[in-house]
């Protein structure tokens, strides 16, 4: 039985909703119109400062409709810092600054989105770019927001499925694609509607693809090269899901509720024979009260609870392993009122999340996270520019259930550990010249050992290891320094920044040396041993961004670039960090005239011979793609965008290195292929 923080959350959603509205009863009636804000990051900035010191990447509009993918780490590779894991087409996380897994922070709308994707690499992120608004993407640590799970970074998919703003009359989105490499076929509806005093929002998307096209290659698998094949074994997908949800408003904010689900079907490229089904359900509050008056300004509130099933079904139609997650989560954020010229917020986050694993391939045993945090944010403008300093304290606990069957022993028995934890950062923004900017940042932040960096004990299918915790773990502990120059002049722009991380303790994955034997059905099966421990590691890095216009008349013509570089190593063995993204870079070309604009581009990735022992060197290659648009526009208001796009344009055989040996050989980014799609807005 679930110990969930929140069991009752759809009564306490309403509860909170229900006391967001009595706070206004002497509230005015709703505003007819909308104010118009400046566009601002809103992932780790609470206060709306539009000068944001942490480095962050925003995808929205036209350049989000054209670079979306099937899962999220593929629609955001390549953007500066930003690689994935890419399990096959299929299962894709972000990976910033060569950190991925419990290090970069998966969010949907502000709140954590408790899955099991980070448990392994071929478990997918509950989450369709397809009905995404807008992506926000924090490159190093948003511990101090969101927990030691954003050691590395966070990601954060903005849809609009609670109403923050009032809606007037009926609006939507329709949007189709066909084609690639993966022969997709997906669409998504939006429709919103409100009368000014409510709003409701309808979404439903649905994707289908088959076997993923690549170059001719010969798959490589435990070491032996199979027959040459230009399709990924095992990589078709069937994905689908929708979303209700609505709020009210009133005079100083607003309270609303929403209910989605997530329903996918997908093969795992590592084994033939499996098809993965996942699900999930997900019930949504949130809601704000502003303009309170004495020491509260702002209050804004969110509750999240999320239940989580992925099977791993055998070819024969039996369930293998079945892994369940079960969570809720609690926020509140409080803005003071100015002390002064001080402006910060405080906050308390709750998690309480419930995981279970059922079945022969299970390698961690069922187990119970609680999170409780407090957080505070100070930002203060002065001579120097505008200077931002916070604190967090949390406390986390992770229980073991132990055995199941104490006949069997496997886990131990039952088990449970306390971390106490602690978050700094201090940043600063200097806009010395109308053009330019300087910011900077130094963070220190620590977190707390995962379930299965603790217990685990068994063969984990998907990385073809056998993986054993330890118990006796401590804290991870980082410190990360974050310099950049900015200009911005119209059109043009350039960004240069550089970082560095140090890790006291960095818990990582590494080989012991060992093999452990398997008997299964009167076989014996060795696996490599792998063993989660602390070590010490560096990771340093830059990021160059910029765009000029070369053209400015009837036609436009831009040119932009983008390089990045990152360098981890283990500091204890001499050797590099595992799964790091090479020397990238890539250059293109944008030109517009009247309703139409193309895109012709070539990214280029070095070799990665920066890589341990127990992994292989990954050749690099160069990549063209060629896309074409042009926007319409029909009856009054009603507009889209048609596009057709061209990958890979020569058929280059290329390879991720930021995917785990163990899949790399299995699975080639994708060929030559042609996508097209419709975008309407109404």
């Amino acid at each position: 039985m679930s110990r969930s923080l929140l069991p009752r959350h759809t009564a306490l959603a309403g509860a909170l909703a229900l006391a967001f509205v009595s706070t206004a009863r002497a509230q005015a009636a709703p505003s007819d119109t909308v104010t118009a804000l400046p566009p601002v990051v809103v992932t780790g900035n609470p206060l709306g400062s539009t000068d944001v010191a942490h480095p962050a990447t925003v995808l929205a509009g036209d350049a989000l409709v054209l670079r979306r993918a099937g899962t999220l780490g593929e629609t955001l590779n390549g953007l500066p810092g930003v690689s994935s894991s890419y399990f096959g087409p299929n299962a894709s996380r972000p990976v910033i600054r060569g950190l991925d897994g419990e290090r970069v922070r998966m969010l949907g709308n502000g709140a954590g989105s408790l899955d099991a994707s980070t448990l392994s690499f071929d478990h997918a992120v509950p989450i369709d770019p397809l009905v995404v608004d807008r992506i926000e993407v924090l490159r190093g640590p948003a511990a101090l927001m969101y927990g030691g799970n954003a050691i590395g970074g966070a990601v954060n998919a903005i849809d609009n499925r609670i109403p923050k703003q009032p809606v007037q009359g009926v609006s939507g989105s329709v949007e189709g694609r066909v084609g690639g490499a993966e022969r997709e076929r997906g669409g998504a509806a939006v429709v919103e509607t409100g009368n000014g005093a409510f709003a409701m929002h309808v979404d439903a998307f649905g994707r289908d693809t088959e076997d993923l096209r690549v170059p001719k290659y010969r798959p490589l698998e435990g070491g032996q090269l199979l027959d040459e094949t230009n399709r990924v074994r095992n990589s078709a997908s069937r994905t689908k899901g929708g979303a209700v949800g609505g709020s009210i408003f009133f005079d100083k904010g607003y309270a609303g509720l929403s209910v989605d689900t997530y329903d996918s079907r997908y093969g795992v490229v590592a084994e033939p024979d499996v098809t993965i089904r996942m699900k999930r359900d997900h019930v949504g509050f949130a809601g704000e009260v502003r303009d309170l008056g004495g020491p509260l300004k702002t209050v804004r509130a969110q509750v999240n609870h999320t239940d989580y099933r992925h099977e791993e079904v055998e070819g024969t139609g039996e369930i293998g392993t079945t892994f369940k997650t079960k969570g809720s989560e609690l926020r509140l954020e409080a803005e003071h009122a100015p002390i002064g010229k001080v402006r910060g917020v405080l906050g308390v986050q709750i998690e309480d999340m419930d995981f279970s694993a059922l079945g022969e391939e299970a390698f961690v045993p069922d187990t119970h996270t609680r999170k409780q945090a407090l957080f505070a944010l100070e930002e203060l403008p002065w001579v120097g520019g505008t200077l931002q300093g916070g604190l967090r304290a949390e406390r986390v606990k992770v229980a073991s259930s132990g055995d199941a069957d104490p006949a069997e022993p496997k886990f131990g028995g039952a088990a449970e550990r306390t971390f106490s934890l602690a978050s700094a950062s201090i940043a600063n923004v200097w806009k010395f010249d109308t053009a330019w900017s300087l910011s900077g940042g130094l963070s220190y932040t620590e977190r707390a050992p995962t379930s299965f960096e603790l217990y685990a004990n068994g063969v984990h299918a998907a990385t073809g290891a056998f993986e054993r915790g330890d118990t006796s773990l401590g804290k991870e502990k980082g410190t990360n320094l974050d310099v950049a120059l900015a200009w911005k002049s119209g059109p043009n722009h350039l960004r240069v920044g550089a970082y560095t991380a140090r890790f006291s303790r960095f818990i990582s994955l590494d080989a012991s040396g060992d093999a452990v034997d398997i008997v299964d059905g009167g076989t014996t099966e060795s696996f490599p041993e792998y063993v989660f421990r602390p070590v010490r590691a560096r990771l340093n890095g830059f990021e160059i961004e910029g765009g000029h216009r070369l053209l400015d008349g009837a036609w436009t013509l831009d040119a932009s670039g983008k390089i990045d570089l990152t360098r981890g190593k283990n500091l204890d063995n001499g050797e590099a960090l595992p799964r790091i993204a090479p020397l990238r870079a890539t250059v293109g070309l944008d030109a517009a005239q009247g309703l139409w604009s193309g895109r012709a581009e070539v990214e280029h990735a070095t070799k990665q011979s920066h890589v341990p022992s127990t992994d292989r060197e990954t050749p690099g290659y160069s990549i063209v793609n060629l896309a074409l648009n042009r926007r319409f526009t029909f009856g009054e208001s009603n507009d889209g965008l048609v596009f057709l796009k061209v990958t890979n344009v020569g058929d280059r055989l290329a390879y991720s290195a930021s995917s785990i040996d163990t899949i790399r050989g299995l699975s080639p980014l994708p060929g030559r292929a042609v996508k097209a799609g419709v975008r309407v807005t109404f």
